[in-house]
């Protein structure tokens, strides 16, 4: 198992964490690369001898892609672009990556379809949907096997409720915690999905053992 973070939005004493909870035996079989997708080297280092992409890293938030488009698509386009090449080079069975709902842009219809998307409303649904182009490509033209799952805004244990760019369930439990009420914006009747961590890890291990029938050998585990 290798596991690839800048930690431009993570941080180290996750990890640290992490080792507590599992035997030294299991941490022995796990490699960690501090670095960064945007440099294809790394991409072809953290794939090396891999059977099995999952890839997680983006700069996420609306917001941080409106006040800073150019770093969004640095991470979201090009870093995809250059781990797709290095997985489609270490010829991977398989690579499975972080869409988005923001891909359904301005289409009112309900409930989501994939096949039902509008136009975008950021420069992060852009860089998602990119992905989305991108990932097919590579399946069509050099048969690497993408596979893309639409998450809706994703909360859970480690999430940080500090900084600009904080998700709402942390800002809210964190206030709860302190008897505070929660900050609501509109008149309250506006509605969002969210997907809780536990059930994207169980989406990312069912991507990678559907259709196969060896267990996986390895991954790489993208945390950006």
């Amino acid at each position: 198992m290798v596991g690839l973070d800048n930690f431009s939005t993570g941080y180290q004493h996750n990890l640290d964490e992490v080792q507590t909870e599992v035997s030294p035996e299991q941490w022995q079989r796990f490699r960690f690369i501090e670095g960064d997708i945007c440099d294809p080297d790394t991409c072809k280092d953290a794939v090396a001898g891999v059977d099995y992409v999952l890839h997680q890293a983006a700069l996420g938030s609306v917001p941080r892609s409106i006040n800073d488009p150019a770093n969004t698509n640095a991470s979201n386009v090009t870093g995809f672009l250059n781990m797709l090449q290095a997985a489609k080079e270490a010829d991977v069975k398989s690579f499975t990556y972080a869409a988005s709902s923001s891909t359904y842009g301005d289409h009112p219809a309900l409930p989501k379809v994939e096949k039902n998307i509008g136009k975008p409303l950021s420069p992060y649904a852009i860089t998602k949907y990119v992905n989305e182009l991108y990932a097919d490509i590579f399946n069509r033209t050099y048969g690497l096997n993408t596979i893309g799952l639409r998450y809706f805004n994703v909360f859970g244990k480690r999430q940080d409720p500090n900084g600009a760019y904080a998700a709402v369930i942390p800002k809210f439990v964190m206030q709860f915690m302190k008897y505070e009420s929660p900050v609501i914006y509109g008149d309250g009747e506006f509605s969002r999905d969210f997907t809780y961590i536990d059930n994207v890890v169980q989406m990312n291990l069912l991507a990678i053992s559907s259709g196969n029938k060896k267990a996986p050998r390895y991954g790489v585990l993208m945390v950006n």
